[in-house]
């Protein structure tokens, strides 16, 4: 695989030294460059303080150094994305190297991603000499995905429908060779998903489920279910004009979920890969379904609709039931679903919910060791009463809007018995602000740490 056109290996003896300082080690550091770089940090009244930089000219005007300030001890892992879009164009490297270059990196690669659908971005583009021992391909791997997912949450809604997501995944298949098959519009209740059917049949473009797969038939079986609601109005249940305002991300799990199987199938992971999403808009025409309406499910549980605004957890349902009957040995599932969720754990910390504390565990290991964090919330059987309905098999929200994210994942969890084990993730899927490597809009979460784990379940 081609590095990414931010990094290269060619030019390091001439390329820029980027110095990263701690306030409390700065003249220790510092020491071992040339005597006026010390002296202009000090003039100049640079602090360390995390992502602070400073550009220090040599006698003849020319770019010399650059000092990076980390802002304490424990930097952010990713801080050097805050530089390529902060320095000239040019070719650096960074010195001292830094404890782990790969991460480093990674930080710097996704903090050159900018949306230019529809507007021209700035071409000037900083280079970084790969760091000695850094996996350029692995590094080009991550952020490429992440920019899919980040590229798909921010194309609105009139340019990524559930026709536009179709379109992507076809792309998806297409390049590495996997089967797709699409089920849309009236098929779906010939085919078995009457919930995916329900939810978005007022729209004018047609709901569908789309099935992926890829990799040998006998292998691990690993199944990614993303919801792809690409528009969310609230249905008759309507959302506020504010609540609709970034209802464009709601597709932020398929997104997801396609970026973390790009990864999977461009590292060629010994698996059995399977790709599910259903594709709708929650939209209000006079075949929207209905507060009070009960519906049948793929799994043939009746649902009764007690808020058509919680819409996600009925095309998951469906999916989720088609992906349990394969049995496969790791199920994951990602979705922009709850505010509740945000409440409790806001936009940077998904959360996350399985019966399978070994995986957990592994979870929570391999977010921490991605920079990539997560929080297990409790699967709290008690709380599932709160979905009773008493004409229909279950309610799809709770009787008393208490633990909206548990009871979501409750209710979902209805819906699988078969696989080895199941996760779902609750994430945001948006940056409401900049941070370094995570520009405002839209973002990947879980799915670094989500493939690390699987590659150490399934390749190591």
């Amino acid at each position: 695989m081609p590095l990414h056109s931010a990094l290269t290996t060619a030019g390091r003896a001439r390329a820029v030294p980027i110095i990263s300082v701690c306030p409390n080690r700065m003249k220790g550091v510092l020491e071992g460059f040339p005597r006026f770089i010390a002296k202009w940090a000090h003039v100049s009244g640079f602090s360390a303080a995390s992502g602070e930089i400073g550009l220090v000219p040599n006698a003849k005007g020319n770019l010399e150094a650059v000092l990076l300030g980390l802002g304490g001890p424990n930097p952010d892992p990713l801080l050097c994305g805050c530089l390529p879009a902060r320095l000239p164009a040019g070719r650096y490297r960074l010195d001292p190297a830094p404890q782990n270059g790969e991460m480093a990196a990674l930080g710097w690669v996704l903090g050159t991603y900018a949306f230019s659908r529809y507007r021209q971005k700035d071409t000037r583009q900083a280079q970084l000499v790969l760091p000695a021992g850094a996996d350029g391909a692995h590094v080009t791997r991550m952020a490429t995905s992440v920019f899919l997912a980040r590229d798909l949450i921010n194309t609105p809604a009139n340019d990524m429908g559930p026709a536009a997501l179709e379109a992507a995944a076809r792309d998806l298949a297409k390049a590495y060779g996997a089967r797709i098959s699409v089920i849309r519009g009236d098929a779906l209740l010939a085919k078995g998903f009457p919930l995916v059917h329900a939810v978005g049949r007022a729209s004018a473009q047609a709901p569908r489920l789309i099935d992926m797969r890829w990799g040998p038939v006998r292998a691990p079986k690993v199944t990614l279910v993303g919801k792809g609601v690409c528009f969310d109005s609230g249905g008759l249940d309507l959302k506020t004009s504010a609540g609709m305002l970034l209802m464009k991300k709601d597709m932020g799990g398929a997104a997801n979920a396609m970026a973390l199987a790009r990864m999977i199938m461009d590292a060629e992971l010994p698996l059995r890969l399977r790709l599910i999403v259903p594709a709708v808009e929650n939209a209000v025409s006079g075949g929207a379904f209905r507060p009070g309406d009960v519906y049948a499910s793929r799994k043939g549980l009746s649902v009764e609709i007690g808020n058509t605004d919680a819409e996600g957890r009925l095309i998951l349902a469906d999916a989720l039931a088609l992906a349990d009957e394969e049995k496969p040995d790791l199920l994951i599932d990602l979705a922009t679903l709850t505010g509740a969720a945000r409440v409790a754990l806001g936009p940077d910390l998904p959360a996350f919910f399985t019966d399978d504390s070994a995986l957990a565990a592994e979870l929570n290991h391999k977010a921490a060791h991605a920079a990539d964090p997560m929080w297990r919330l409790p699967l709290w059987r008690p709380y599932g009463a709160r979905l009773d309905s008493s004409i229909a098999d279950i309610n799809n929200v709770s009787n008393d809007g208490f633990a909206g994210a548990i009871t979501a994942a409750l209710f979902l969890d209805r819906f699988v018995e078969q696989a080895g084990s199941w996760v779902h993730f609750d994430i945001f899927g948006w940056n409401p602000e900049c941070r370094p490597a995570r520009p405002k809009g839209g973002e990947a979460q879980a799915i670094r740490a989500l493939y690390a784990l699987i590659c150490d379940r399934y390749y190591a």
